[in-house]
This record gives structure tokens, C-alpha cells and sequence, in this order.
């Protein structure tokens, strides 16, 4: 018998930094990258909250490309840009 070898599906990619500019894995990417992973506390101005998620929408008024995080706060859950939150 024969052992049989895994294709790779993705031989063009190396790793993380594969996403190109400006799409949602490379935005998801760079927030996880800056420290902001699910269960980290953030602040949202003065409200604290805790990232609960990535967004990974790809339509709509707010995309993952722009706001890849999702925040709960006492006031509710949000999508956040990286630059609107502070680490707690």
C-alpha cells in the first residue's frame, strides 16, 4: 500500500501576510496582530467593553475591511475600526 501525499490547496500563500490590502482576513488579521483577540477588554472612548468577535462582512454600511471587530459594551454590541478602540 501505497501512502497517498495532501495537495496543498493554497501553494501560492505563506502564511498570514497572504491576504491582499485592504480585505477582511487582512484586517482581521492586523487587529489580531495589535493585541485586540475575543475576550480582550477594550475601551470605546470612555464605555468599556470586551470584543466578542471579527466582523467578516463583506457588504453593507459597515464591511469587515473597516470595522473588523465586534465590541459588547453595557450600551450594546458594535463593529469597531482597530483606530476607535483603546486596549484596557
Amino acid at each position: 500500500m501505497v501512502a497517498r501525499t495532501r495537495k496543498d490547496l493554497h501553494s501560492g500563500k505563506t502564511g498570514r501576510n497572504a491576504e491582499p490590502p485592504g480585505s477582511i482576513g487582512a484586517a482581521v488579521n492586523a487587529a489580531i496582530n495589535r493585541g485586540f483577540v475575543v475576550g480582550r477588554e477594550v475601551l470605546l472612548g470612555s464605555i468599556p467593553g470586551i470584543v466578542v468577535g471579527f466582523n467578516i462582512a463583506s457588504f453593507g454600511q459597515f464591511p469587515g475591511s473597516v470595522y473588523p471587530l465586534v465590541v459588547r459594551t453595557a450600551l450594546g454590541v458594535t463593529k469597531c475600526a482597530v483606530d476607535e478602540v483603546d486596549l484596557a
